[in-house]
């Protein structure tokens, strides 16, 4: 052991200098936000609310492909489809549990279709299991609320990738 070394455990001049620290922290400014008053805006690809998303015409773009659901690592989606008589598959049950999930956007990144969104909204906090166990028509509710319209153009034009003009012409 230096003599520095013994000099700093005799005096405590660790300890000293966290106290000083500590010292002139605390009458400085607090940074504490007043939660319900004031609301910190959500930053770019925040992953909050699962929402299905709807087309131009107001449509489901989910086509039942059943991809998120195999995707997910949580296995908290939930597909049921039936075939329709022209061999085409019709989506009955969409359901997804949020207690399960994990945020992880793995659903998101897997639908070809760009079907499942996670929206920015994250104040949905219940006291029951079964508030928070979304089906189709929540989900479809939730695109309306938190996505339509301009935002929802903006989040594919930002988030969504690979674009079409990424592979260039085809010849």
């Amino acid at each position: 052991m230096t003599p520095k070394e013994l000099i700093n455990k005799v005096l405590f001049i660790d300890i000293i200098k966290g106290l000083a620290l500590t010292l002139s922290r605390l009458f400085s400014h607090a940074v504490t936000r007043q939660y319900p008053k004031v609301k910190r805006p959500p930053f770019p690809g925040f992953r909050g609310l699962h929402a299905l998303a709807k087309d131009e015409e107001g449509r489901m773009k989910c086509v039942g492909c059943c991809l998120c659901a195999a995707y997910c690592p949580s296995q908290c989606i939930y597909i049921h489809t039936r075939e329709s008589e022209n061999n085409k598959k019709i989506v009955e049950r969409y359901e997804i549990e949020v207690l399960r999930c994990l945020y992880c956007a793995l659903c998101v990144e897997a639908c070809p279709y760009a079907a499942v969104v996670l929206t920015d909204h994250y104040e949905y906090s219940d006291y029951s299991r079964d508030a928070l166990y979304f089906n189709k028509e929540r989900l479809l509710e939730n695109w309306d609320k938190y996505m339509a319209g301009p935002k929802g153009k903006e989040y594919f034009e930002k988030f969504w990738q690979p674009k079409s003009k990424d592979f260039g012409k085809v010849k």
